[in-house]
């Protein structure tokens, strides 16, 4: 069978652009930024994207191009024995598709709230208490089904389905081709009217202001690491899959630069929107700006509606806020939905059509655990596990393979016979060394820390059932459809 191809270059950037750039970029990043040294964080960032997130997209992309296949071929068509590496990458996906998708349908949900601002004055309680009903659940307690959070994910699905459903060219590059200008435009829409409130600006006083007596802390240097892994959809099956469907003559280098520094570009003007707005909201209740500043989902369904409160106009920046969410995460989901289609598709031979309908139907049918009463918490588990842990530890043993196993100088010659600008012996020691020797580093503290505290004060059953009994799982898995792969009896594949 023909291996589908992209239509034109742009769309398979925009593509890739459209995966990396996630719900992570809007509120993961300039969190990141502010607890880490503000202004100076940019350094260890940068440094970042030079020596692990460009060498590892280059990787990636090379891998698929050459191998035409999604990541279980890649690597089997690398050694036999390393398809379970595939496979590992494919689970990790499809365990963020069906959690990831929970998130997609809040921002569903808000951006209809955010016309008339019913959330109410208390944000914080209209969230947890009267939107997610979170009781005191635990994450392995889900409680009853919330058909006011079900039925945003259904439509959540149903557009990613479209998209994969449809194919490479008429699914995932035309929704690419609208959502990703759709989302650039909104978002600088919106900066250019928050910039001018006042207290703007010491909020992003406060973004950009450098500490640098952070940049000694390798704490800092670990947090920019492991930003740009998280960021950029690397390790885990979708690059390489996007990357297979390229045509022959493609610049690998060039479309490896631009996906990433696009990518991470939308990291500090995201930042730049969310911190206008925080100065505003500091301002405005005349409290400090480090009392209204929270990570993750606190930040985006409970600090911006407050912020959406006191905007002028906020029935028109509210939705256009809570649209660019849902069309930020709806281009990482049909990405990583893809990476798990495009798996099943090489490995049974199905069409695209049988493939995209089991994969999209049985994540559906999982992903209903999320929009239970305790579904934040199993959320916030799985999460945490699956990027701290699993992800992590999926980019390590790649890149111990690729450089030690492996010749990476090949690849490094595969990648400038085909792109207009070479990549010099700085992508090999990247790849072989400084890589590998961070990503060891924050994943062995990860580990120690989480085997020493746990987790969220979670109960030591969840974490061994739901945690480490997940990744356990995952693995073993992928080692059995690897077993089952290998040539019986000499005979071959």
């Amino acid at each position: 069978m023909k291996r589908e191809q992209w239509g034109t270059r742009a769309g398979f950037i925009l593509a890739a652009v459209g995966s990396a750039i996630g719900l992570g970029n809007i509120w993961r990043f300039p969190y990141m930024a502010y607890e880490n040294g503000g202004g100076a964080f940019f350094i260890p960032y940068l440094f970042a994207m030079l020596t692990a997130g460009i060498p590892f997209m280059i990787m990636e992309f090379s891998l698929g191009h050459k191998l035409r296949g999604a990541a279980p071929r890649a690597f089997s068509k690398l050694g036999v024995k390393l398809e379970w590496l595939g496979w590992f990458q494919v689970f990790i996906a499809a365990v963020i598709a069906v959690y990831y998708v929970a998130v997609i349908g809040w921002a569903i949900s808000y951006m209809g709230f955010a016309f008339t601002q019913s959330w109410g004055a208390d944000t914080n309680a209209f969230f947890f208490s009267e939107y997610l009903k979170l009781g005191d659940n635990a994450p392995s307690k889900l409680g009853s089904l919330q058909l006011h959070i079900a039925i945003p994910m259904v439509i959540a699905w149903c557009i990613t389905f479209a998209a994969i459903f449809t194919g490479v060219k008429g699914g995932i590059e035309r929704a690419s081709k609208i959502m990703m200008p759709l989302l650039f435009i909104m978002v600088l829409a919106l900066i250019a009217r928050v910039i001018f409130l006042e207290g703007a600006m010491d909020g992003l006083n406060y973004l950009f202001r450098p500490d640098f007596t952070k940049i000694l802390d390798a704490k800092v240097w670990s947090a920019a690491y492991g930003q740009i892994f998280f960021t950029l959809s690397v390790g885990f099956a979708i690059m390489i899959a996007y990357s297979s469907y390229l045509p022959e003559k493609s610049d690998i280098s060039n479309n490896a630069f631009m996906t990433v520094l696009i990518n991470c570009g939308f990291s500090i003007v995201a930042g730049i929107l969310i911190f206008s707005v925080l100065g505003y909201m500091a301002q405005e209740q005349s409290k400090p700006l480090t009392d209204v500043v929270s990570a993750g989902v606190g930040l985006a369904f409970v600090t911006i509606p407050a912020a959406i409160n006191l905007l002028p106009a906020p029935y028109i920046l509210g939705p256009v806020f809570f649209l660019a969410l849902v069309v930020a995460g709806l281009s990482s989901h049909i990405s990583i939905l893809e990476a798990v289609t495009s798996a099943v598709m090489d490995k049974l031979n199905w069409s695209r059509k049988k493939a995209s309908t089991v994969v999209c139907g049985s994540g559906f049918v999982i992903s209903m655990a999320f929009a239970t009463n305790g579904g934040l918490l199993l959320l916030d588990l799985v999460d945490y596990f699956i990027n701290n842990v699993a992800l992590l530890t999926s980019c390590l043993i790649e890149l111990l393979v690729i450089g030690w196993l492996l010749k990476v100088s090949d690849i490094r010659a595969y990648v400038n016979k085909i792109s207009e600008f070479s990549i010099g012996i700085w992508f090999e020691i990247c790849i072989r060394f400084i890589s590998p020797i961070m990503l060891a580093i924050i994943l062995g503290k990860n580990l120690i820390n989480t085997v020493d505290q746990g987790y969220g004060g979670y109960a030591m059953s969840d974490l061994l059932i739901l945690g480490w009994g997940l990744v356990a799982v995952m693995f073993i898995a992928a080692v059995i459809i690897n077993v089952k792969s290998l040539p019986q009896n000499g005979s071959e594949v």
